[in-house]
C-alpha cells in the first residue's frame, strides 16, 4: 500500500472513513449509479464539512495537531451525543 493510500485510511488523519466506505459500497451495489447513492455522498460531505471547521478552529486556537485524534473525535461526538451530520 502507497504512502498516500496509507494516508486517506488512516483514523488519526480522515475522520470521515466511515462514511466514505458507506458511498463506496452503495457506488458498487448500485451498479456505480451515483442517482441511487446521493444520501450517503451527502452524509460525506457534511462530515467532511464539520471535521474541516473543527480544523480550521483549532488552527485558529493554536491547537496541535489540527485535526483531533481518532480517540479525541470519539470523546467529542460522545459530549455532544452523537455525530452531528
Amino acid at each position: 500500500m502507497d504512502k498516500t493510500v496509507r494516508k486517506v485510511r488512516n483514523q488519526d488523519s480522515n475522520p470521515c472513513i466511515e462514511e466514505s466506505d458507506a458511498s463506496q459500497k452503495c457506488l458498487g451495489a448500485y451498479n456505480y449509479d451515483s442517482r441511487m447513492c446521493s444520501a450517503y455522498f451527502q452524509r460525506y460531505k457534511s462530515c467532511r464539512k464539520y471535521w474541516h471547521s473543527i480544523m480550521q478552529q483549532r488552527r485558529r486556537d493554536g491547537v496541535r495537531p489540527d485535526i483531533p485524534t481518532a480517540a479525541e473525535r470519539q470523546e467529542m461526538l460522545a459530549a455532544i451525543g452523537g455525530k452531528p451530520y
